[in-house]
This record gives structure tokens, sequence and C-alpha cells, in this order.
């Protein structure tokens, strides 16, 4: 159990390190679609890897996906991969790495919402006082990231398009859940995530010319290098077993410590201030979040997404 408590930590903090890169390479004058498609290039490899090797492992059933689950898959690598990605590393061009952590990590709040909108579900009321704790804590955050950078810095703007990432992710973690009884989780992963590496790479191709690649800086790759192994692939792998080992409740609880450890390689990286707000609005969203999730019991554990 301990070594499943330390790899779904480990991964949380992988996932949470994408944030502080993605700034980074900002400061070097890369653009989002453009790193963007770098960071799903490079992992497009592995990810066919992973495909080939859940179809040819010893006792793996051969399963022939139908025309309605290739369309599921679609959509997931769409939405959950592709576009949730993009609009969070958009996002990023505006926000604090903490303050877009903090936002991605309201996921289970819009989870819950969309089971009450789309399927009828009922939520107690401690997880509505769950919810209202959790976007009390984003929204101290945000008045106060909005006092430091005026309303002219895009705050909004960036609060907005990471919002809508973490809507994207919602969606497909809602709708996950079936093609992961019938493909498998690593299976659906490396299928989806195959399907945004096509779209991010197709995106670069329609809005930039391609000899720009040859014009990147040396460190513009190697952030590109560490944003898809460390903090891409590696997570995945590492959630993935996490929740083989302990189940999704516990890795989910685990996985907690990413927006601290997100607010920690801010401050120490970034140089991003640690305020007395900063970490009252990050203890009121985990708190929230962990009210909402601990009443969730899931039969199937959903994949990862890159954009975690």
């Amino acid at each position: 159990m301990a070594l499943g408590i330390a790899m779904g930590m480990l991964g949380a903090v992988g996932f949470s390190g994408k944030a502080i890169i993605v700034k980074l390479a900002y400061r070097h004058g890369v653009d989002t679609v453009t790193f963007l498609m770098l960071r799903m290039l490079l992992s497009l490899p592995f990810f066919m890897a992973m495909v080939w090797w859940t179809q040819h492992r010893k006792g793996a059933a051969p399963v022939r996906l139908r025309m309605r689950e290739w369309l599921g898959v679609v959509w997931l690598g769409f939405c959950g991969y592709y576009l949730a990605s993009f609009l969070d590393f958009a996002g990023l061009q505006y926000v604090s790495a903490s303050m877009e952590r903090l936002i991605l990590y309201l996921y289970p709040t819009l989870v819950l919402l969309l089971g009450i909108v789309l399927y009828g579900k009922r939520a107690s009321r401690y997880q509505w006082m769950g919810m209202a704790v959790s976007y009390a804590g984003v929204v101290a955050v945000f008045v106060h990231e909005l006092n430091l950078t005026g309303a002219d810095g895009g705050v909004g703007i960036g609060a907005a398009l990471v919002f809508g990432s973490a809507v994207s992710y919602a969606l497909y973690l809602s709708y996950s859940g079936e093609l992961v009884g019938r493909l498998g989780a690593l299976r659906l992963v490396g299928l989806a995530s195959c399907v945004a590496c096509v779209l991010c790479v197709g995106q670069f191709v329609l809005l930039r010319p391609v000899s720009l690649v040859a014009e990147l800086g040396a460190d513009v790759w190697w952030l590109s290098v560490v944003n898809a192994s460390l903090c891409t692939v590696l997570p995945v792998l590492l959630v993935m077993l996490s929740i083989e080992r302990i189940g999704s409740a516990l890795a989910s609880q685990a996985g907690m410590v990413g927006p601290m450890s997100t607010l920690v390689m801010a401050a120490l990286v970034l140089d991003e201030p640690l305020s007395p707000w900063l970490l009252l609005g990050t203890a009121l969203v985990m708190s929230g979040v962990f009210i909402c999730s601990r009443r969730e019991a899931h039969a199937s554990s959903p994949p990862p997404s890159p954009v975690e």
C-alpha cells in the first residue's frame, strides 16, 4: 500500500510540475500552439507503444472497436487531452502557476455538477457545502491575484481559460467510465492520447510555419523533453499504477499533494509570492474537494489525463 500511495503522490507532483515548465517556456518566447505541439509530439511514441502493448501482451483479449467506440475515443481525445490541455496552456499566459492548479483542482466538483445536470444525480448537503467552500477558496485567490496584477493583467481571461480546461476535463471524466470498462484504462489512454497528438500537430501545421521548429532554441527543446517525460508520460504511468495497487479513492487522496507541490515549486522556481491569501485559498479548495469526493464511489477508475 505504501508503494501505491507513493506512486500516486509522485504522479501528482509530476502533473503539477507541468505549469512550472510551461511558465518557464513562455519566458523564452515560445507560444502556446508550438509548445503544446512539442509536448504531445514527443509523448506520441510512448502512447503508441502503450496501445501496441495492450493489444499484444500475454493473455490480452483482442477487442475490436465498434464505430460508436471509435467516436467515443475521438471525443475523449478531443475534450480530455487536446482541448483541456490547450485551454490550460493558454490560461497560463495570464495567471500564476499556483492559481492555475487551484482552478484545475475544481474538476471533482464539476464532475458532480455534470452528474446532477446531465444524469439527474443528487448531491448531499455536505457536497453542496464542499462545492461552496472550494469556490470560495478560488474566489479569494482570484481577488488577491487581481489586486497584484491589476485589471489589465489578463487575470480574468486566464482564469476563464483554465476554468474551461477544468470543465473539458470533467466532461472527459464523466464519459470515460463506459469505455474504460470495455477497453481498459491503458488502451483508452493510449488511443485518446494519440488522437490528441494528431490534433495538436495538425493545429500547429495549420497555424504556424513548420520552419518555426528549426528556429526554436535549445532551452525550449529541453523544457519540452522534461514536459513530455516527467510531466506527462511518467505521471500517467505512476497514477495508473497507483490506482491499480490501492484503488481510485486512495489514489485520489494521495493526489491531493498536487496543489501544495505547485505552490512550493512556483515559489522556488518562478519566484511567485507565497502569500497568506494563497495558502488560505488552497486550504479551502482542498477541503471542499475532499468533502465532495469522499462520498463518491466509482465502479471503474477513469484514466488520468495529461491536463491533470
